[in-house]
């Protein structure tokens, strides 16, 4: 992994290079993060642990976060366990359900060599 950007790297947000697709369960969200090829998933498959999503969401009061790798799909999977307050129907936050979650995580930054941008 890159000690930080670099001639050789570039410091972009995560929606640069992948997309990214959320919904919810009860209090939690599921969010996956795609790759926009499998040059670009090594990428995060490195860089994206799950402690940096916990740390990049920690205003939302997440207690932990669980990571699942789809490699075939180019592909992460992250569960955000307590993320939605009590879920839909017990809290007050604007987005109890999670659907934005995969929008805010498009927005971590993420070193990339330059040649793959």
């Amino acid at each position: 992994m890159s000690q930080g950007p670099s001639a050789a790297t570039q410091r972009v947000a995560l929606s640069q290079i992948a997309h990214a697709r959320s919904g919810d369960k009860g209090n939690a969200s599921n969010v996956g993060l795609i790759a926009n090829s499998p040059a670009l998933y090594a990428v995060i498959e490195q860089q994206v642990t799950s402690d940096r999503v916990l740390a990049h969401f920690r205003g939302l009061q997440v207690t932990s976060v669980d990571r699942y790798e789809v490699a075939n799909l180019n592909a992460l999977n992250f569960i955000l366990h307590d993320s939605l307050g009590g879920g839909g129907t017990e809290s007050l936050i604007t987005d109890a359900q999670g659907k934005t979650h995969g929008q805010g995580l498009l927005e971590l930054m993420v070193d990339v060599p330059a040649d793959l941008l």
